[in-house]
Protein backbone atom coordinates (compact mmCIF):
# COMPACT_ATOMS: atom_id res chain seq x y z
CA UNK A 1 0.00 0.00 0.00
CA UNK A 2 1.14 3.68 -0.92
CA UNK A 3 2.16 6.16 1.57
CA UNK A 4 -0.23 8.60 0.34
CA UNK A 5 -3.24 6.15 0.70
CA UNK A 6 -2.24 5.23 4.70
CA UNK A 7 -2.01 8.74 5.49
CA UNK A 8 -4.96 9.64 3.84
CA UNK A 9 -6.71 7.06 5.66
CA UNK A 10 -5.47 8.51 8.57
CA UNK A 11 -6.81 11.78 8.36
CA UNK A 12 -3.47 13.58 6.86
CA UNK A 13 -4.14 16.24 4.30
CA UNK A 14 -1.86 16.28 1.22
CA UNK A 15 -0.09 19.47 -0.02
CA UNK A 16 1.73 20.01 -2.49
CA UNK A 17 5.05 20.75 -2.55
CA UNK A 18 7.22 23.30 -5.31
CA UNK A 19 11.83 23.10 -4.95
CA UNK A 20 12.33 26.23 -6.16
CA UNK A 21 16.26 27.09 -7.23
CA UNK A 22 17.41 26.71 -3.77
CA UNK A 23 16.35 23.80 -2.81
CA UNK A 24 13.98 25.12 -0.70
CA UNK A 25 9.80 23.33 -0.77
CA UNK A 26 7.44 26.67 -1.11
CA UNK A 27 4.08 26.14 -0.99
CA UNK A 28 0.80 28.36 -0.46
CA UNK A 29 -1.07 28.74 2.70
CA UNK A 30 -3.79 31.28 3.96
CA UNK A 31 -3.36 33.28 7.32
CA UNK A 32 -6.44 34.97 8.22
CA UNK A 33 -8.35 34.28 4.73
CA UNK A 34 -4.77 36.27 3.11
CA UNK A 35 -3.18 33.75 0.69
CA UNK A 36 0.93 33.98 0.29
CA UNK A 37 3.70 32.15 -0.50
CA UNK A 38 5.28 30.63 1.84
CA UNK A 39 9.09 28.65 2.49
CA UNK A 40 8.33 25.57 4.43
CA UNK A 41 11.98 25.30 7.20
CA UNK A 42 12.02 22.58 9.33
CA UNK A 43 15.07 24.68 11.14
CA UNK A 44 12.94 27.88 11.66
CA UNK A 45 11.57 27.08 14.94
CA UNK A 46 8.08 29.36 14.33
CA UNK A 47 6.41 30.13 11.60
CA UNK A 48 7.13 33.67 10.09
CA UNK A 49 5.48 36.85 8.19
CA UNK A 50 7.41 39.91 6.81
CA UNK A 51 6.36 42.44 9.11
CA UNK A 52 5.90 44.59 6.10
CA UNK A 53 3.41 42.00 5.40
CA UNK A 54 1.34 42.58 9.06
CA UNK A 55 -1.51 44.65 7.69
CA UNK A 56 -2.23 43.08 4.28
CA UNK A 57 -2.74 39.31 6.54
CA UNK A 58 -4.52 41.33 9.52
CA UNK A 59 -2.28 40.69 11.67
CA UNK A 60 -2.88 42.50 15.11
CA UNK A 61 1.05 42.59 15.84
CA UNK A 62 2.63 43.22 19.55
CA UNK A 63 5.98 43.85 20.48
CA UNK A 64 8.20 40.98 21.10
CA UNK A 65 11.40 41.00 23.38
CA UNK A 66 12.23 38.08 21.13
CA UNK A 67 15.65 38.51 18.97
CA UNK A 68 15.62 36.14 15.97
CA UNK A 69 18.53 34.92 13.63
CA UNK A 70 19.15 32.54 11.01
CA UNK A 71 20.18 32.64 7.01
CA UNK A 72 23.20 34.52 8.08
CA UNK A 73 21.42 37.25 10.11
CA UNK A 74 21.71 37.56 14.13
CA UNK A 75 19.86 40.00 16.38
CA UNK A 76 16.75 41.11 14.20
CA UNK A 77 13.97 42.85 15.88
CA UNK A 78 10.98 40.87 15.73
CA UNK A 79 6.92 40.97 16.61
CA UNK A 80 4.44 38.41 17.37
CA UNK A 81 0.66 38.52 16.43
CA UNK A 82 -1.77 35.78 18.65
CA UNK A 83 -4.71 34.18 17.22
CA UNK A 84 -4.42 33.68 13.63
CA UNK A 85 -6.39 31.41 11.51
CA UNK A 86 -3.89 29.47 9.22
CA UNK A 87 -5.50 27.33 6.35
CA UNK A 88 -2.92 25.03 4.21
CA UNK A 89 -4.76 23.28 1.88
CA UNK A 90 -7.66 21.54 3.65
CA UNK A 91 -5.41 21.64 6.66
CA UNK A 92 -6.65 24.29 9.91
CA UNK A 93 -5.11 25.21 12.42
CA UNK A 94 -7.60 28.78 14.72
CA UNK A 95 -4.98 29.45 17.25
CA UNK A 96 -1.84 30.13 15.04
CA UNK A 97 0.95 32.33 16.52
CA UNK A 98 3.08 34.21 14.37
CA UNK A 99 6.41 35.72 14.33
CA UNK A 100 6.84 39.03 12.27
CA UNK A 101 10.28 39.72 11.21
CA UNK A 102 12.39 41.79 8.36
CA UNK A 103 12.65 38.36 5.47
CA UNK A 104 14.45 40.91 3.25
CA UNK A 105 17.67 39.39 3.56
CA UNK A 106 15.49 36.02 2.43
CA UNK A 107 14.01 37.42 -0.02
CA UNK A 108 17.52 39.22 -1.51
CA UNK A 109 18.72 35.51 -1.22
CA UNK A 110 15.97 34.01 -3.13
CA UNK A 111 16.20 36.46 -5.90
CA UNK A 112 19.76 36.33 -5.86
CA UNK A 113 18.94 32.52 -7.11
CA UNK A 114 15.88 33.44 -9.69
CA UNK A 115 13.47 31.94 -7.10
CA UNK A 116 10.48 33.98 -5.84
CA UNK A 117 10.10 36.18 -3.01
CA UNK A 118 7.38 35.14 -0.35
CA UNK A 119 5.57 36.39 2.22
CA UNK A 120 6.93 33.90 4.62
CA UNK A 121 8.33 30.65 6.50
CA UNK A 122 6.51 27.78 7.81
CA UNK A 123 8.32 26.63 10.77
CA UNK A 124 8.86 23.66 13.01
CA UNK A 125 6.05 25.00 14.83
CA UNK A 126 3.14 24.16 12.12
CA UNK A 127 4.83 20.70 11.41
CA UNK A 128 5.04 19.46 14.82
CA UNK A 129 0.92 20.75 15.24
CA UNK A 130 0.07 19.24 12.12
CA UNK A 131 2.24 15.96 13.10
CA UNK A 132 4.13 16.13 9.23
CA UNK A 133 5.54 13.97 7.18
CA UNK A 134 7.62 15.34 4.44
CA UNK A 135 7.71 13.19 1.26
CA UNK A 136 11.16 14.66 -0.49
CA UNK A 137 11.09 12.03 -3.55
CA UNK A 138 6.97 12.69 -4.31
CA UNK A 139 7.24 16.50 -3.08
CA UNK A 140 4.47 16.21 -0.86
CA UNK A 141 4.04 17.29 2.60
CA UNK A 142 1.30 15.79 4.82
CA UNK A 143 -0.44 17.55 7.60
CA UNK A 144 -2.89 15.54 10.23
CA UNK A 145 -6.29 17.31 10.19
CA UNK A 146 -7.20 18.92 13.80
CA UNK A 147 -10.01 17.92 15.86
CA UNK A 148 -11.16 20.61 17.60
CA UNK A 149 -13.59 20.16 20.91
CA UNK A 150 -16.33 22.34 21.24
Amino acid sequence: MKLKNILLRKGYTIVKLKKINTNHFQLKAIINDVKGYFILDTGASNTCVDINLAKNFKLDVKDSETKAAGAGAIGIETKIALQNKLKIKGWKYNNCYIVLLDLTHVNTALIEHKAKAVDGIIGADILEKGKAIIDYKNKRLYLKKLVYKL
